[in-house]
């Protein structure tokens, strides 16, 4: 009778688990808006367009600096930036070298689906 009723305990958390966590997407959206730090979103927009994130006056005219589209960025080149390994001229997006493989794919994830 108790080994009947432990199987169907653990049969119960493994059909429920699905609903007791986060999904990727779910997950790859909480560190868009908040990795651990700045949000991706703070300069990329909501949906990873990019936009403009300040500018500045030189020789009386505004310069803006913009971050870029990322919605369409593949795995590799995430990487390569979020680490720094990417170098564009006068970079002033922050590292986010503590960030997993899993967490940096399920950030893609998210953005895929905001396309």
């Amino acid at each position: 009778m108790l080994n009947k009723l432990l199987l169907l305990l653990i049969a119960s958390f493994l059909l429920a688990k699905n609903s007791w966590f986060i999904t990727n997407l779910e997950y790859g959206k909480m560190l868009y808006n908040n990795p651990r730090g700045i949000s991706c979103a703070k300069c990329h927009g909501i949906k990873g367009k990019g936009k403009t994130v300040t500018h500045y006056i030189k020789n009386g005219k505004k310069i803006y600096i913009k971050a870029p589209n990322i919605q369409d960025i593949d795995l590799n080149r995430l990487k390569k930036a979020l680490f720094h390994k990417y170098k564009p001229k006068n970079p002033i997006m922050p590292v986010y070298n503590y960030l997993t493989d899993e967490e940096i794919e399920a950030i893609l994830l998210y953005l895929r689906s905001k396309k």
